[in-house]
């Protein structure tokens, strides 16, 4: 078992309590697994943030340098070319400045986000050549995609320096 010494707790934030309609309580759980992902990079020690904790190449790095190209495709209608290269840190690349173009990216798509007054209507077109969900659907989709990589967030950062929360 892990000792004080070997083990950094940070304080866990519980999920927000929103008592408004629909959009307010999507876009707060959705805001609150942002920052964790967010929180999940900083004071990481290099290298060890951008290197591969598991076999398939996941690193807490590329999962905030995905999730920037996640919120950046769907809501602001940027074409990847490559979802793979998504999660794959350049050498150049910072903690602070892939967590500077995440945090951009969210600020840019909470102001799409707010332009909708009817979650059934449909969100912004995707380069895919399919009909768009609609905003209800792709503000759990966002939330489900930022959970699930959230999630696999936690779990790397704990190999790397046995900090757990969020």
């Amino acid at each position: 078992m892990p000792t004080s010494q070997t083990r950094r707790r940070k304080r866990d934030t519980g999920p927000p309590r929103v008592d408004g309609d629909e959009k307010a309580t999507l876009l707060a759980f959705l805001d609150y697994l942002r920052e964790a992902i967010a929180n999940k990079a900083a004071g990481a020690p290099e290298p060890q943030i951008r290197t591969a904790g598991v076999r398939s190449g996941t690193n807490v790095l590329g999962l905030v340098k995905h999730l920037t190209y996640v919120e950046r495709f769907y809501l602001l209608g940027e074409e990847v070319r490559d979802w793979g290269g998504t999660m794959r840190p350049d050498p150049m690349e910072t903690i602070d400045s892939v967590t500077a173009a995440y945090r951009e990216a969210i600020t840019r798509s909470n102001e799409v986000i707010a332009t909708y007054t009817d979650l059934g209507l449909p969100a912004p077109r995707t380069v895919r050549n399919q009909e768009p969900p609609s905003m209800r659907w792709l503000l759990v989709h966002l939330i489900e995609e930022t959970g699930r990589h959230a999630g696999h967030a936690d779990i790397l950062r704990e190999q790397i320096d046995h900090t757990t929360g969020r």
